[in-house]
């Protein structure tokens, strides 16, 4: 018999392909800048947007490697897995300073492969071969906020 967890109710319904999509981002800041995760998200069908905190703004070169790699990730076809584990193992897996001061003592683990691991409620595509090709609309910068807006194309 499968065990039943009970989380954080969710305030919002994420558009799946974008909501993996920012997974991928932001494992791919955190590895080229060395920058905590987004620090605040607005995702959406039509268009998403990530802020992240830099030093500078990154070149368009940079800018053209985030999006390389954010797509290379995606056409790795890897399959997305959770996981239900406690907070205190989930402290040496990943990053739980965003965790809201009520979140439950077991914490759901979204994996995208071997590529990233992040506490998260949200919904997600069952395998990055499902959520098309990542663009970079614009960004912009200003007193230490990267602001990137993108959004991912249907197949």
């Amino acid at each position: 018999m499968m065990e039943e967890f009970v989380l954080n109710a969710h305030n919002k319904a994420e558009y799946p392909p974008a909501h993996t999509a920012e997974h991928i981002l932001n494992r791919t800041m955190v590895e080229m800048f060395g920058c905590p995760r987004s620090r605040n998200a607005h995702i959406e069908r039509k268009k998403s947007k990530c802020d992240y905190d830099l030093t500078e703004c990154p070149t368009p070169e940079q800018v053209a490697a985030i999006e390389a790699k954010v797509n290379s990730v995606i056409e790795g076809n890897m399959d997305i897995t959770i996981r239900y584990i406690s907070r205190e193992e989930a402290a040496s897996i990943v990053d739980l300073s965003k965790l809201p001061a009520d979140a439950s003592e077991t914490l759901r683990i979204v994996s995208v492969g071997d590529y990233d691991d992040c506490a998260c409620i949200g919904a997600h595509v069952k395998n990055t071969s499902e959520i098309g090709e990542f663009r970079i609309i614009s960004h912009d910068f200003a007193d230490g906020r990267w602001r990137v807006r993108w959004k991912v194309a249907e197949k």
